[in-house]
């Protein structure tokens, strides 16, 4: 028996309402004029991807730096209006920014 019969066999009277989630996540975010600036460094030899030059909300860049760690599966952070992502993912981040509709700019190397 699956989850769907053990609810209702717990609560026979209680009709499931329908939530259907067709917010999409992208709508929200401010876009900008100027490309956000996506470089590459290293900090104790381990290679960092670093994003900055968004001038939108703060909120927003920091939705955008959870949807870009959780889709790449990759670890990182927000600080000082900077997104930091552990790792060399320059392309496929702005492959994932023009997809989204920002401009993108590749800095060093």
């Amino acid at each position: 028996m699956d989850l769907q019969g053990q609810l209702k066999n717990l609560f026979p009277d209680h009709q499931p309402s329908e939530i259907k989630e067709t917010i999409d996540k992208s709508e929200k975010i401010w876009m900008q004029e100027d490309p956000i600036i996506c470089k590459y460094e290293k900090r104790k030899g381990k290679p960092i991807t670093i994003l900055e030059g968004y001038t939108g909300a703060t909120s927003d860049f920091k939705k955008l730096a959870k949807e870009l760690k959780t889709k790449l599966s990759v670890g990182g952070s927000f600080k000082d209006d900077k997104i930091i992502i552990q790792g060399d993912y320059r392309d496929q981040i702005m492959e994932l920014l023009t997809v989204k509709g920002f401009k993108v700019k590749r800095v060093g190397g």
